[in-house]
């Protein structure tokens, strides 16, 4: 069994509109061998549901992501995990101060081959509702390199 950790800041945009896709590409693709979570560097949003406007983005978009509660990230989770996929470079800063030298700790936009080296997936809170829309589809651009990735390894 493989285990992916999605983060981002706070847990209740980017990294759970990620999980959320990254767990319905691997099944579409019988990768049933991995698990999927998601956290925040920050625990402010803690057990609070998912952004509204991430959730109507997903919504409109054929993903259902109303069970998602929000979470920090546990440095112990590095024993547990195979990959931490983090969404900007701040959070990979953040993550990084807490890894074991061996832990596997990405971008996730380092999985889309359109994307540009080092691109991130950009905080959409304090925008309108298009951030969240674009956001989609860099982690669904992401995410199906990121199944791909899985599947080599």
């Amino acid at each position: 069994m493989k285990r992916v950790c999605l983060v981002c800041m706070g847990n209740i945009c980017r990294s759970p509109m990620a999980e959320v896709v990254l767990r319905r590409t691997l099944a579409e693709r019988g990768l049933d061998d991995v698990e999927v979570d998601s956290a925040g560097t920050g625990g402010w949003h803690a057990g609070e549901p998912m952004d509204e406007r991430a959730l109507a983005t997903l919504a409109d978009h054929g993903y259902d992501g109303s069970a998602h509660r929000a979470r920090q990230f546990d440095p112990a989770w590095f024993a547990e995990r195979d990959l931490i996929l983090v969404m900007d470079r701040d959070n990979l800063r953040a993550v990084r101060r807490l890894a074991p030298p061996d832990a596997d700790v990405r971008m996730l936009r380092s999985f889309d081959p359109a994307a540009p080296e080092g691109a991130e997936v950009p905080d959409p809170y304090y925008g309108g509702r298009q951030g969240f829309t674009d956001v989609l589809r860099m982690v669904e651009a992401a995410c199906e390199g990121v199944a791909k990735y899985l599947e080599d390894h």
